[in-house]
């Protein structure tokens, strides 16, 4: 079983790939704890997605500070000896500082980073999801929150290159790249399945899945 391999897993990927869903979908199977981000308790958010350049440290800080706190509760677990599945990561974070802060914006942000020095249980797993920016433009849309419709499909370009980026380079815990564009395991019961098989099958530190369509 996934968590007798994996005792804490983590879902990445940009805005829209389907990482809550499938990261509600574990835990749910294998009776793990649940840890999502919390992306509607943050009130600048909203505003980023309509004035990005005035919102942006704001909203980048006031995630810092709600990751903090998610990161006590993952340590708690992880003393207690309890399975957990994620849908982020801290390593997010500093992706997107960089992604969207001026350069003396990220250097007062990485300061404030650096002194609350958040450190994350290393993940046994990362599954790394992956779609073309034009999908994810579309399940964006199709989920329907107000506020992320002024998000364009440029942006969502620059956070897929940004993901694809890090995780080019990421070796701290096993990863499995996915292509998530013919998976839909929110409503086909084989295709969560088949992820999982997949999963149980990872022999290395890096290894890709990518189901033709």
């Amino acid at each position: 079983m996934l968590f007798e391999k994996y005792h804490y897993v983590v879902i990445a990927g940009p805005i829209g790939v389907g990482k809550t869903s499938l990261a509600r979908l574990l835990s749910e199977r294998f009776q793990s704890e649940l840890m999502l981000e919390n992306a509607d308790a943050n009130p600048f958010l909203p505003r980023f997605y309509k004035d990005a350049e005035r919102y942006a440290l704001p909203t980048q800080l006031s995630f810092l500070l709600q990751r903090a706190s998610q990161v006590q509760e993952l340590k708690r677990m992880e003393s207690f000896g309890r399975a957990a599945v994620a849908d982020f990561m801290l390593d997010k974070d500093l992706l997107f500082a960089k992604l969207n802060l001026s350069e003396e914006e990220y250097h007062l942000y990485r300061q404030i980073y650096d002194n609350l020095q958040p450190q994350t249980p290393r993940p046994d797993l990362v599954i790394y999801l992956q779609v073309p920016p034009e999908v994810l433009a579309e399940r964006v849309r199709r989920r329907g929150v107000e506020y992320e419709s002024t998000v364009t499909i440029e942006y969502l370009t620059r956070v897929a290159d940004s993901y694809s980026e890090h995780f080019y380079h990421y070796e701290a815990s096993p990863l499995l790249i996915v292509n998530s564009e013919n998976l839909n395991y929110v409503d086909q019961s084989q295709d969560l399945e088949l992820l999982i098989e997949r999963v149980g099958q990872m022999r290395g530190g890096r290894e890709f899945f990518n189901r033709a369509g």
